[in-house]
């Protein structure tokens, strides 16, 4: 495929035409630029369309839910542009087609890494902005964010599982906690199950395409299993969780 028919295909799947020069810079990880001499990358791109996103996602989640208050909109936003669902996004338009990596970057899977995935959606919103202002950027981020969006409020609980286990465990005294995480898989498509012990008890495993991805599953299972187990409730909601310790 020529370099032309590459950008007319991504630039199909994202929907909106975009500069060639500015597409090509949007494209540019720093491993690439570094091989070539330190020519310029995508990060000031990356660090507009970051700001552009974030502006896009909350006025949009203000006016979807207006009986929720700042902090359930914080954590609804963080579950809808962190690095996870941004990279799912990339994966739906084959983002990672079209990076443009240095070679450590090639041998290491870096075309479907969720950090550089999410790093070059940003930077594609920037240069999307660059190109048409605010209005065409904001519809273009709501198509392809539609699915986040509308799952917002069941995501922004589950960005938090780590959090509430801990809470839960230590309110209840019932001991150190302990991710066992084990790997399978070559390096650039290692799949990964996540154990959590507490006080060497199983109470929930997860799996996932990262460490955090298999240990925020492997949370969410033991923060169910906590709940039936010490009849909490609360946990499944945005609020934080409040137990009275046992003891007390």
């Amino acid at each position: 495929m020529t370099a032309r028919a590459a950008r007319d295909q991504l630039l199909t799947a994202w929907g909106i035409d975009i500069d060639p020069e500015m597409l090509i810079l949007a494209l540019t990880h720093r491993s690439f630029a570094n091989e070539r001499g330190k020519i310029p990358t995508n990060e000031r791109l990356e660090f507009l369309g970051d700001a552009v996103l974030q502006l896009i996602v909350t006025e949009r989640l203000y006016l979807a839910h207006p009986d929720h208050p700042e902090g359930h909109l914080a954590k609804m936003r963080a579950a809808t542009v962190s690095q996870t669902p941004l990279a799912l996004v990339a994966r739906s338009i084959n983002l990672g087609d079209y990076l443009l990596l240095g070679r450590g970057e090639e041998k290491t899977g870096g075309r479907d890494k969720d950090s550089i995935l999410s790093d070059t959606m940003e930077a594609l919103i920037g240069a999307t902005y660059l190109c048409h202002g605010l209005e065409p950027t904001r519809a273009i981020v709501e198509h392809h964010l539609a699915d986040l969006l509308a799952t917002a409020l069941e995501r922004g609980v589950s960005m938090d599982w780590k959090t509430r286990v801990n809470v839960i465990a230590q309110h209840l005294e019932l001991g150190p906690i302990l991710y066992d995480v084990t790997g399978t898989g070559p390096d650039h498509c290692r799949e990964f199950t996540a154990r959590l012990l507490i006080d060497g008890k199983l109470w929930g495993s997860g799996e996932g395409r990262s460490k955090k991805v298999a240990e925020s599953h492997a949370a969410e299972a033991a923060v169910d299993a906590l709940s039936r187990a010490y009849d909490i409730s609360g946990a499944h909601s945005l609020d934080d969780v409040v137990i009275t310790p046992p003891h007390a």
